[in-house]
């Protein structure tokens, strides 16, 4: 009996996203960038640790479609260390394509050099592919852009929503024509594509996102000539197709894009490929951690300490830290920024936000504020503006002398 292929699976690396970064003085790059290279050599290391056979990497590479050359260098250095071991799928995303279609992807120049093991999924086909536990038959469908594959000339005049369901229609016609292809060979059969299914759940991957999605249902996929289908695009780390052969998995992105994804896990998949019998699990990496803190301080005499204690239960270092405060309008001054700064020091990065709450102006007696005098109006005002007892005491009395002089000549 042989033993099953193991297969890897990962996704959506955008390597060159900068947020919530700072300069790394080493590589003279953003410490964020070094983050989602630093999660590739993870999966790389288990990959070679565990001798895994072939690897797919479904889509999006970098996090625009120009990658700067320091960009490009670090990913090539990564995948040619998959591809020294093993074959390699290295599929088109929508991040990797530009926006003409005669202009080369930000991977083409793996298939320009002919990189050995590298196989660049810039069409849609299918082959089969020799690896060291056996052979595979291996599908893949890039990114469906409308301007690859529909004929300008046949389609012009009609509208985004039609250009739209015909693309959706080729897009179906092209997965079923693979499908009827792997039914050819009896042996282990994998589908890998870059794109969205309607059943799927999103995480925050929206922002990055380049263009309007076509997606397609979860039927077109859920075929059992398949024995796993490897998705990239969608970062949210998810089995479409749960408790049902074969998985339709999104591996997921390797790093948090942001906070919309501070509670999702990080990571890429393990696949044992075998006819029928395939299995898999999700394998977790080291990802930066986001960290939410909200902290209510409007019924609070002394705000500041109240933070600085709401703060200190977390462990924060190394942390992309928000830390949100409800504060009333009155007692926002009160607030000792450099304190909350200091206490923060020890996050990777950190941002801070306020809600004040402003009190509505009192009304003395229930009359219009018109007919309040100057001095009520005045203190009405300092108070909502926040300041403190002692400081409009001050004002009113200063104010006082103004308000009664005599202009008279």
């Amino acid at each position: 009996m042989s033993n099953p292929i193991r297969l890897l699976h990962f996704a959506d690396v955008h390597v060159g996203m900068e947020n919530y970064g700072r300069l790394d003085v080493d590589s003279g790059t953003s410490s964020r960038v070094r983050d989602f290279l630093d999660r590739m050599d993870e999966v790389i290391e288990y990959a070679l640790d565990n001798q895994a056979d072939i690897a797919i990497f479904a889509g999006d590479a970098f996090k625009t479609r120009d990658p700067n050359p320091t960009q490009q260098r670090e990913f090539a250095i990564r995948l040619k260390r998959l591809a020294d071991h093993m074959p390699l799928l290295l599929l088109v995303g929508n991040h990797d394509l530009p926006g003409m279609a005669s202009k080369a992807s930000s991977v083409d120049i793996f298939k320009a050099l002919d990189v050995p093991n590298v196989i660049v999924g810039n069409e849609p086909e299918g082959r089969v592919v020799d690896t060291r536990s056996g052979p595979v038959f291996l599908a893949w469908m890039p990114y469906p852009m409308r301007n690859r594959l529909l004929a300008q000339d046949k389609h012009r005049g009609k509208s985004l929503h039609d250009l739209d369901l015909v693309l959706q229609t080729v897009v179906v016609t092209l997965i079923k024509d693979l499908a009827s292809k792997a039914k050819e060979h009896d042996m282990p059969r994998v589908l890998s594509s870059h794109l969205s299914v309607s059943e799927a759940k999103l995480g925050s991957e929206r922002i990055v996102m380049l263009g309007k999605d076509v997606s397609i249902g979860k039927s077109v996929l859920a075929d059992q000539v398949w024995d796993y289908v490897a998705l990239g695009h969608i970062h949210k780390h998810q089995d479409v197709n749960s408790g049902s052969y074969p998985g339709i998995v999104y591996s997921g992105s390797l790093e948090r894009i942001d906070f919309g994804e501070e509670k999702e896990p990080k990571g890429f998949c393990w696949v044992e490929l075998e006819r029928k019998k395939t299995a898999w699990e999700f394998i977790r990496v080291n990802a930066r951690p986001f960290l939410t803190i909200r902290i209510d301080v409007r019924e609070h005499e002394d705000p500041t300490t109240a933070v600085l204690s709401a703060i200190s239960i977390h462990d924060i270092k190394g942390v992309v830290v928000r830390l949100l405060i409800q504060i009333k309008a009155q007692n926002a001054r009160m607030l000792r920024d450099k304190d909350i700064v200091d206490a923060l020091s020890d996050a990777h990065s950190y941002s801070t936000a306020k809600d004040v709450e402003h009190e509505a102006r009192t009304r003395i007696g229930g009359v219009a504020a018109e007919t309040l005098s100057a001095e009520e109006l005045l203190e009405h005002y300092l108070m909502d503006k926040g300041y403190v007892p002692e400081r409009i005491k001050t004002l009113l009395s200063a104010a006082y002398n103004i308000f009664h002089t005599d202009t008279k000549q």
